[in-house]
């Protein structure tokens, strides 16, 4: 792969695999309502730590390619993006249109991140 799109497709990997973390550890014990909360909170942080070892270093390198607010355009992408197909597979739940909509009225706004002037 050549350094280019590697320096460009390193933070975007990264990104998605710290957010899967994120996911899990906000919405993952919501199966396990009668876990204790200090457990869950517990479980969550761990869970959590793993996020940051992958988001952290993924917006440091990622900086050197894209700017702070495109880095953060791209984060709330992948992080619904994540979170639908968490919803559906994991929790079971229905994706209405208004929930589409509202996500691609999102994903406009990074878009438009995209086009502003650097």
């Amino acid at each position: 792969m050549p350094a280019d799109l590697t320096a460009r497709a390193l933070p975007i990997l990264m990104l998605i695999a710290s957010n899967v973390f994120m996911t899990i550890a906000w919405y993952g014990h919501l199966k396990f309502k009668s876990t204790p909360l200090i457990l869950v909170i517990l479980a969550s942080w761990g869970i959590a730590f793993v996020e940051y070892c992958l988001a952290v270093p993924a917006n440091r390198w990622g900086s050197a390619v894209y700017s702070p607010a495109q880095l953060k355009a791209m984060q709330e992408v992948i992080t619904l993006t994540v979170f639908v197909g968490f919803s559906v597979l994991y929790l079971g739940q229905k994706i209405s249109a208004n929930h589409l909509i509202g996500f691609a009225l999102i994903a406009a706004g990074a878009w438009f991140v995209f086009k502003a002037p650097a």
